[in-house]
């Protein structure tokens, strides 16, 4: 089944375009953390980040960096937060969020985690 965004890709659901190039596309996300809130999607359907190929996910940034440019330039925001979660829809998509100051973006609080936990964590990771 087609995702959301598939749908967008194909002009079956409307959406607010901002750029696109031949497989990449950028719109104005519907429940925007701040105004000009940009989502970039590779067109082709792909539900996880890391399942693109390198190529692919160099392309992503590439396009992500270009709209970034974009927003900053014609928004006056001071920076452009990144977020990729993975979790909302089953296709990539890089959260592009105008921003001008911490305020403008929520981070979950941090977890608490041991100095042994740290260590083994490190060690499995580094191995």
């Amino acid at each position: 089944m087609a995702s959301i965004f598939s749908k967008i890709v194909a002009g079956e659901i409307p959406c607010h375009r901002v750029w696109e190039d031949e497989n990449h596309l950028a719109f104005l996300d519907i429940r925007p953390a701040q105004p000009g809130h940009t989502l970039v999607i590779p067109k082709r359907e792909v539900d996880y980040l890391f399942d693109l190929s390198p190529e692919e996910h160099a392309e992503l940034w590439t396009a992500a960096h270009t709209v970034a440019a974009r927003l900053k330039e014609r928004l006056g925001c001071e920076r452009v937060c990144v977020l990729v979660i993975g979790w909302e829809v089953p296709h990539v998509h890089i959260h592009l969020i105008p921003t001008n100051g911490m305020g403008d973006v929520g981070m979950p609080p941090p977890v608490e985690v041991g100095e042994e936990r740290m260590a083994e964590l490190a060690r499995t990771l580094s191995s």
